[in-house]
């Protein structure tokens, strides 16, 4: 399905990854997991290194296979099926990366960015702050410029990999006048682990197991000059440029519900009830209809996305976030259609469908929730839509019998009709 987007050198990536989902990675790992006996699956990453799984957008020189975002999207629909852990750690390199490849320096890609990719460092970033969540341009974590390096103080949490990675990227205020415009606030750092790097605690997590989630604390760490990212101030712009990865990416990974999906049709065909399979009874056929058509509209919305950014397309930004939130809520629904068609086998660990739906529920939280998407999709398509560069048909004059009289009276229509003074 879907092959026919798809390049010949994208399908066989696709391929290669389907083949490495069902043959590399066990039940008894995910089960380890999903129980945190794994705190981070480093062997998971080093696997996908020696099949050149990571960094699949990135130049050659770097590791990476220079492939496009509609290939990425293919090989981490193919990931998402084994969880959210996983898909985190898969697609860390595309979000990561993303930062250092644009705005970092040659130095700074050769010492982290290339062994990054292949497998010899892990890496992740550290965005949410206890007091900040969505308000991220309020971030409190500051580095005060010591002339020879910065000094980092503050905290993040809900670090993916915060136990487990080598070096994060890291967030923090370094204007402090405080007229500052939001956007001109914020720095980005590459942060080694090392002195004053802690991982003060390890989250207890619904689902998304074993991925090393955790706060860290940073207390007078000494950040050399040359690990800032971009301009100084200039965090805004990598962040908005890393939000494409972050959110395309969940989009992406939670089209691998397909999995939940299809163990829930085998079961169909199998359980009997009343003398006949239960997918015969238009209960469960007409539930199946309705979860895989949604899955498909999430993928043609997700896979769009994906030519939107790789045809640096003006409205990719609108439509990565659609894609987002289209996918996360749709995965939500299939994953609780193939619990319910299971009934209640599926609510027990007999089956993985419990974790699945443990999972899932995530992806309308993190990288952004299904409320910011809103915001960002409804901001952009006014944008659109009053720009004076609009050029398509307007309606307004196709009505029956059009009234000037009756438009959509503003505040200076108002004035004139009523006078001054109204509230």
């Amino acid at each position: 399905m879907y092959d026919f987007l798809l390049t010949p050198e994208e399908q066989e990536l696709k391929k290669e990854t389907r083949e490495f989902v069902r043959e590399e990675i066990s039940g008894d790992f995910l089960r380890k997991l999903d129980n945190d006996e794994i705190v981070y699956p480093r062997e998971f990453v080093e696997k996908l290194a020696e099949r050149g799984l990571r960094g699949i957008r990135f130049p050659k020189e770097y590791g990476g296979r220079g492939m496009s975002w509609v290939a990425d999207v293919a090989a981490t629909e193919e990931i998402g099926c084994l969880g959210m852990a996983l898909g985190c750690a898969f697609v860390m390199p595309s979000i990561v990366g993303e930062a250092l490849n644009k705005f970092g320096t040659e130095e700074q890609k050769q010492k982290f960015l290339k062994p990054y990719i292949e497998g010899k460092l892990v890496a992740a970033e550290a965005l949410t702050e206890p007091r900040g969540g969505s308000d991220f341009f309020g971030a409190m974590t500051r580095a005060d410029d010591k002339g020879d390096y910065f000094l980092l103080n503050g905290m993040k949490r809900f670090v993916v990999g915060a136990d487990g990675a080598d070096f994060f990227l890291v967030y923090a205020r370094t204007n402090f006048d405080p007229e500052a415009h939001k956007y001109s606030r914020l720095s980005l750092f590459i942060v080694e682990k090392g002195p004053g790097v802690e991982t003060e605690y390890l989250f207890g997590l619904m689902g998304c197991r074993g991925g090393g989630t955790g706060r860290l604390v940073f207390r007078d760490v000494k950040v050399p000059k040359e690990n800032l990212v971009g301009q100084l101030h200039g965090g805004a712009l990598c962040f908005h440029q890393m939000m494409i990865p972050e959110r395309l990416t969940s989009a992406a990974g939670c089209l691998g519900v397909w999995g939940a999906l299809d163990l829930a049709v085998r079961y169909s065909d199998k359980r009997r009830t009343f003398g006949k399979e239960i997918r015969k009874y238009q209960g469960i056929s007409f539930r199946v209809a309705e979860s895989i058509t949604k899955l498909d509209a999430a993928r043609g919305l997700t896979y769009m996305a994906a030519k939107a950014v790789d045809g640096n397309y003006p409205n990719m930004r609108r439509i990565v976030s659609e894609a987002k939130r289209f996918a996360t809520e749709s995965a939500w629904d299939v994953v609780n259609d193939a619990m319910q068609i299971m009934g209640g086998i599926g609510y027990t660990d007999v089956y993985p469908i419990e974790r699945a739906v443990r999972d899932t529920r995530l992806g309308m939280i993190w990288t952004g929730t299904t409320e910011i998407m809103n915001l960002m999709i409804q901001h952009e398509y006014y944008n659109e839509v009053l720009s004076p560069d609009y050029n398509r048909r307007k309606m307004e004059g196709d009505a029956m019998q059009p009234d000037d009289s009756e438009r959509c009276l503003t505040d200076d229509d108002m004035i004139k009709v009523f006078g001054p003074g109204l509230e």
